[in-house]
């Protein structure tokens, strides 16, 4: 069996899939990629199922090396990775010959860059998922993120790897983008309507105390009619947009709390949540309104794009 050693960690780098969606009755937030659309394009260029387990890097990224060597691919954030000394491209199957090292360096873009390696990374699932949960210190490599001196197991790769790309028509489909379109959350008429004003035509900064949690957001201070700010403790998705007491929106993200007594103005539409995974700090993002019915329109269109190789590849 193949492996992948870890020389230099970089920032915060974990072990992702596509997380385990299901067990919020239970307290368990779904974790997984953050950027889950760039995951799964990585692992469909490597020949991989789309939810297979890959390295997830924020911001800075490590240094990896490859004893048997591997094919790899590079998504998501642009991280300058290089192999030898030579730039490395993204978005399309790479080979590591044996005893090679990858090196990426701090992200020139966007927060987070994926790994993803044909065979996949090989991780004793949680509740049938390899991502790491931070938070609670399960899943991925030991419930943490990744150390100088990890060691690695890769699956076996697929007996034929295709040699192909991602066109710059599709990427700019699927770019991140610093305009998140949501729709109306369930305390919606809780706020008044020159908060709701601020809210859909204002703009926010993201704080750098944001995290796979959630990202905080600085702006115009907002107002609800919740008592003392809070509410009755209820479930809560991913994406939703609360108002804390303090006046400020956070944005839940991949490793939130299931529950929660903040009212909530509204939710990240499906089709935008991989690009709060690329949010970061200081980036000044606004909100755009829209309904439920574009939303699932949106969703799907979305997911014919990514279930049909022959408009992905090229």
């Amino acid at each position: 069996m193949s492996s992948l050693v870890v020389e230099s960690p970089g920032l915060r780098t974990t072990v992702q899939d596509l997380g385990r969606p299901g067990f919020g009755p239970l307290g368990v937030s779904p974790s997984g990629a953050a950027d889950s659309v760039a995951l799964r394009l990585g692992n469909l260029l490597v020949g991989n199922k789309p939810g297979a387990a890959a390295l997830e890097m924020t911001l800075l990224g490590g240094s990896f090396a490859f004893p048997e060597g591997a094919t790899v691919a590079l998504t998501g954030a642009d991280l300058a990775a290089t192999l030898d000394g030579r730039a490395v491209k993204m978005w399309t199957p790479q080979t590591i010959p044996p005893g090679k090292r990858l090196v990426c360096g701090s992200t020139r873009n966007f927060a987070r860059g994926y790994l993803a390696v044909a065979g996949g990374v090989q991780v004793p699932p949680f509740l049938g998922s390899a991502s790491t949960h931070l938070l609670s210190g399960v899943g991925g490599h030991n419930g943490r993120a990744l150390r100088k001196g990890d060691f690695l197991k890769l699956g076996t790769p697929a007996k034929k790897i295709l040699n192909r790309k991602i066109p710059k028509h599709v990427l700019f489909t699927l770019m991140p983008s610093k305009v998140l379109r949501v729709t109306d959350g369930p305390q919606i008429d809780m706020f008044s309507e020159r908060s709701k004003t601020a809210f859909f035509r204002g703009t926010f900064s993201v704080s750098e105390s944001s995290d796979r949690t959630g990202l905080r957001l600085e702006g115009n201070r907002l107002h609800s009619n919740a008592r003392d700010g809070e509410m009755i403790t209820e479930g809560v998705s991913l994406g939703a947009v609360q108002l804390t007491p303090s006046g400020q929106p956070i944005i839940l993200f991949v490793e939130q709390q299931t529950t929660g007594g903040y009212p909530k103005i509204a939710n990240v539409i499906g089709t935008d949540l991989h690009r709060l995974g690329q949010l970061r700090p200081r980036n000044i993002i606004r909100f755009e309104r829209t309904s439920f019915a574009v939303a699932r329109s949106l969703w799907m269109e979305q997911e014919k794009l990514l279930n049909n190789p022959a408009q992905l590849f090229s």
